[in-house]
């Protein structure tokens, strides 16, 4: 339990709730957040070795690792069945196609494939550059346009996506100064310099979902009283007594050099546990108190972004969730085809009538001669058509397809003719679905970023930095657009937009001959 809690307590957060709300995010949210995660990657782990794995002694063939996936699929294609009538059961023919991992990223190629300026909506003309350079300067520091892309990738995998403020840096002693202090006449450029090193000590993290233990106002789910991170770390100190399965890892390793495997050593780990408030910020290693500090922004600096907006829910929907049926369909029926081509993808030979001595070689080119006018060979076997079950296959890929509004028309996979169309036109038609999901989520995100470029002004102007009212704080958002046009056709829709008088600069940018 942690040592004190008292920072808290106007909040209404004791011992006994956290220790509710840790056990409730374990026992509920974490198996369902891993289990999308885990459709998601496909990863690999290793298969337990059974005794009867040996071939030499006729025992089944062991397979070296495992999938993900494949806790989706019944237990007569994972062996269990097979296993408990006969330990000697031959081992199922097991295919995973991952239609998930293809999908989730192709919407994130689309959402921010291209990178998305961020803009002043200041009412102060001469503010406007200073806030640019600084939310520029703060986000590249960042990770820039890769957190926008992990930060989609989380959000669509897990349902939501959550970005932290720690503004903390620039409260330390040897942070800059009020750009307002300066002597009188300074150049622009120096004004600048201060506030981007300023800017630059912001980190907008990035918070795993899985992670993530908010505390909610019991009368508005959007509203959060105190925001919890639950990490648990591997460190560099070693412990003496090494765990089963490290000691059967190392058992190899350590037998080479002449010591036992149980003397193998392991790495120790320790849970870290830092609560966020509107007025104070904590960081719990093992229960103790090892950073304390106030929150100057009297917020909670965590920005919710919903991936599919889920009323009434503080967490949104995933695009992996409506996708797992259909993909432990898929994986099966693809593994029940793969056992009957293994079954029938032999041809066998009936002879009748052939008086030949001993048995005849049946290879390419061979002749078999005999005097029998009634004497025949028929050939049976081999992989039959099935056409029922290709439909199926087919059925279930397009239903993937309707529940994830992407198709493989986005990877260039084109089965069938686009129609009469110019081919900017037929493809946009084509992509209507992944397009208008495209739109929605620019919205969702782009909200989520506009909340986090008001933080961090906010924080700039807390520090007594960049000085700042809120209707300073408001930004605007330039998203490119996600398919590729002709270039004449860009060159064109410049020059007209120029005589509309759109600044030149956002013109340079859209062309791609401006500075990122």
């Amino acid at each position: 339990m942690l040592a004190d809690l008292s920072a808290f307590a106007d909040i209404g957060l004791t011992p006994d709730l956290l220790a509710a709300l840790l056990a409730e995010h374990e026992r509920d949210t974490l198996p369902r957040l891993e289990k999308h995660w885990a459709y998601y990657r496909n990863s690999a782990s290793p298969a337990p070795v059974a005794p009867w794995s040996d071939a030499s002694v006729g025992g089944r063939v062991h397979r070296p690792a495992r999938l993900a996936q494949e806790q989706g699929l019944p237990p007569r294609l994972r062996g269990a069945r097979a296993l408990a009538l006969d330990d000697r059961a031959a081992a199922p023919e097991i295919v995973i196609e991952n239609d998930i991992a293809w999908r989730i990223d192709a919407m994130v190629d689309f959402v921010f494939g291209r990178p998305v300026r961020i803009r002043s909506a200041s009412p102060d003309e001469r503010l406007r550059p200073l806030i640019d350079a600084a939310l520029d300067a703060a986000w590249e520091s960042s990770g820039g346009i890769a957190l926008l892309q992990d930060m989609a990738l989380l959000g669509a995998v897990y349902g939501f996506a959550d970005l932290l403020i720690n503004a903390q840096g620039l409260f330390s002693d040897d942070a800059p100064g009020d750009i307002a202090a300066a002597p009188g006449g300074a150049p622009e450029s120096a004004a600048r310099r201060r506030v981007v090193d300023a800017a630059r000590r912001i980190r907008i993290q990035l918070v795993e979902a899985p992670r993530a233990i908010p505390l909610l106002d019991p009368g508005d789910y959007r509203s959060i009283l105190a925001y919890i991170i639950r990490t648990t770390q591997l460190t560099n100190d070693t412990a003496p007594t090494p765990a089963p399965e490290a000691a059967h890892a190392f058992a190899g390793l350590w037998r080479r050099r002449g010591r036992h495997a149980g003397e193998a050593p392991q790495r120790r780990t320790t849970e870290v546990i830092e609560i966020w408030s509107a007025a104070a910020h904590r960081v719990y290693r093992d229960g103790a108190i090892v950073a304390s500090s106030g929150n100057p922004l009297g917020e909670v600096p965590v920005v919710h972004i919903q991936n599919s907006s889920q009323p009434f829910r503080y967490a949104g929907m995933s695009d992996v969730e409506p996708l797992i049926p259909l993909q432990d369909e898929l994986n099966t029926r693809l593994s029940d085809r793969a056992h009957r081509v293994t079954l029938q993808s032999f041809n066998m030979y009936l002879a009748k009538g052939l008086d030949l001595p001993g048995v005849p070689a049946v290879r390419p080119g061979q002749v078999w001669i005999t005097d029998n006018p009634d004497a025949e060979v028929h050939s049976f076997g081999g992989d039959a058509h099935a056409p029922g079950e290709e439909a199926h296959i087919a059925e279930v890929r397009e239903a993937m397809d309707k529940a994830s509004g992407v198709s493989p028309v986005v990877l260039g996979i084109v089965r069938e003719k686009l129609g009469h169309l110019s081919s900017e036109n037929a493809i946009r038609i084509t992509l209507m679905g992944v397009l208008s999901r495209t739109a929605r989520k620019r919205v969702a995100y782009g909200r989520g970023i506009a909340a986090a470029s008001a933080l961090i002004l906010k924080a700039l102007d807390a520090a007594g930095i960049l000085p700042t009212r809120e209707e300073d704080r408001a930004v605007n958002l330039k998203w490119l657009d996600p398919l590729p046009m002709d270039e004449r056709e860009q060159v064109r829709s410049a020059l007209l937009k120029r005589d509309l008088g759109v600044p030149v600069e956002e013109l340079l940018h859209e062309l791609g001959y401006a500075e990122t």
